[in-house]
């Protein structure tokens, strides 16, 4: 790892023993801001608790960004499924392609709006692989070493995409291209970028932030930034 690499992850470790980008509330609290658990999506404010929004989009990375031709991507999806699959480009490109427009919720404590993604719905990957009973938990990995862990429940959603493009331009090396996780219900950390392998898991597997200090669910409307 390199010298400003490892600055980048000690100031991320930092902000959560800091518990940096809590609102005030959140912070007298000392536990993640419940307004309204309950309350359906619909009912929730756009802007999730302690976010400001911006125009853009910002690059927020390990500090290594690596460069994934489309002739050698692969994306490997095994585990507690019935049918393991390895896809290459074209592959990927074969399966049915969609499009949604979602917000996208960063724990560094900025969103944008209205983001415009394009690509091969979770729950279409899911009708193919077809998950065993005991499968609960997905651990995706990443071409820069990067981790991360989401509950299947959360990922067996009409939102949920693995995307290659975004508002309507292939999806750019430094945004994750050529293939990101989108998981619009929880901060973008638990969105891998440069995508390349799904483990679908019987437990729980803490991934990269989540082993340091971030939260293990993630979700913006209630504050659950930090472990």
């Amino acid at each position: 790892m390199s010298e400003s690499n490892d600055k980048l992850i000690k100031k991320k470790e930092e902000w959560a023993r800091e518990k940096r980008g809590l609102t005030p509330q959140a912070r007298e609290e000392g536990i993640s801001v419940r307004q309204n658990p309950t309350a359906s999506q619909a009912e929730r404010p756009r802007l999730p608790p302690g976010q400001h929004r911006v125009k853009g989009f910002p690059v927020l990375d390990l500090g290594i960004q690596p460069e994934v031709g489309l002739e050698k991507w692969s994306l490997d999806v095994q585990g507690l499924v019935e049918n393991p699959v390895t896809w290459d480009w074209q592959d990927f490109m074969a399966q049915p392609q969609i499009t949604l427009i979602s917000d996208f919720h960063c724990v560094t404590t900025w969103s944008t709006f209205d983001n415009r993604w394009q690509g091969v719905s979770f729950k279409h990957l899911l009708s193919v692989i077809r998950p065993k009973p005991e499968a609960n938990h997905v651990l995706f990995t990443s071409h820069d070493g990067y981790s991360t862990n989401v509950p299947l429940s959360v990922l067996n959603d009409d939102d949920v995409l693995i995307a290659h493009r975004w508002n309507d331009e292939p999806l750019t090396r430094e945004h994750g291209g050529p293939v990101r996780m989108i998981v619009p219900k929880l901060y973008a950390w638990k969105g891998a970028k440069w995508v390349k392998g799904m483990n679908f898991l019987p437990q729980d597997r803490p991934g990269y932030w989540e082993v340091r200090g971030y939260s293990n669910t993630a979700d913006p409307w209630t504050e659950d930034r930090y472990a």
